[in-house]
């Protein structure tokens, strides 16, 4: 009988559900083969030696088998349960939106290094910084970049004239900021502050140091929040789930401060 074909690779868990009564389908991002699925045989027993290391956003070192339609989980170990997102639901709430909005933008076994690379570094972050919102701003405008929709925000996307700081709008169906000469022809586009085209400018550079040192006020911080929003909706084609977990939490006065 042939052999399966064993494969190694760090993986974070985005999602799962039960299959039959004792296995489980994991959907990993992996850091070689990009997206894709695992069964993980005999995980629901309470002997199983994969259950611990298979919990949603944990950072994984796997084995796996390539099958024909499903790889299957032979060996694992945890490499980091990023533990402050298990003791705080807000930081929950921000993990799951990375993990579905990574989930929604990607095909299947299309492979990212740097995504991998950004989305550990993200749920690090998440779990541990004072602002963990702060975090998923600037895990949205690079994973927006690293997947080709890295929105316009030195020139108009329109004339390609250089901006004027205080007198800027934005369209995502435009894909950046427009000139107000510009603004005319395109009906979806807002008007936005000089505060925030700056601060996107800064998550663009991808310089995480510089930026966990802002100071963001709180109308700032929705104004980015509501753009970004918006463009990540027009990318994706679709609203994520998790951001009425988000609202939900918010409105219940549980997602801490932003300054």
């Amino acid at each position: 009988m042939t052999q399966p074909h064993l494969v190694r690779t760090e993986a974070v868990v985005l999602r799962r559900h039960d299959l039959g009564e004792t296995d489980r389908i994991v959907t990993l991002f992996t850091a070689h083969f990009g997206k894709l699925r695992a069964v993980a045989k005999g995980i629901r027993r309470p002997t199983s030696k994969l259950g611990g290391h298979l919990e949603l956003f944990t950072h994984i070192q796997l084995m796996l088998a390539k099958g024909r339609n499903l790889d299957i989980i032979t060996q694992v170990e945890t490499i980091s349960s990023f533990l402050g997102l298990r003791e705080d639901l807000w930081r929950t709430s921000q993990a799951y939106y990375a993990a579905e909005l990574l989930d929604r933008m990607t095909e299947d076994h299309s492979e990212n290094g740097a995504l991998f690379r950004l989305l550990v570094a993200t749920l690090d972050r998440v779990a541990t910084v004072r602002r963990p919102d702060q975090a998923i701003r600037f895990y949205e405008v690079q994973l927006l970049g690293l997947l080709g929709y890295r929105p316009e925000l030195h020139q108009c996307v329109k004339c390609r004239r250089l901006l004027e700081p205080d007198r800027s709008e934005f369209s995502p169906a435009e894909g950046g900021a427009l000139c107000t000469a510009c603004r005319d022809s395109s009906p979806f586009a807002r008007a936005i502050s000089a505060n925030l085209l700056k601060v996107l400018r800064l998550y663009q550079d991808g310089d995480w140091a510089t930026v966990n040192r802002l100071r963001v006020e709180e109308e700032l911080a929705s104004e980015i929040e509501q753009v970004l929003g918006e463009t990540i909706e027009y990318a994706a084609e679709t609203k994520l789930k998790s951001t009425a977990f988000v609202t939900s939490l918010r409105e219940h006065g549980m997602s801490g401060s932003r300054a």
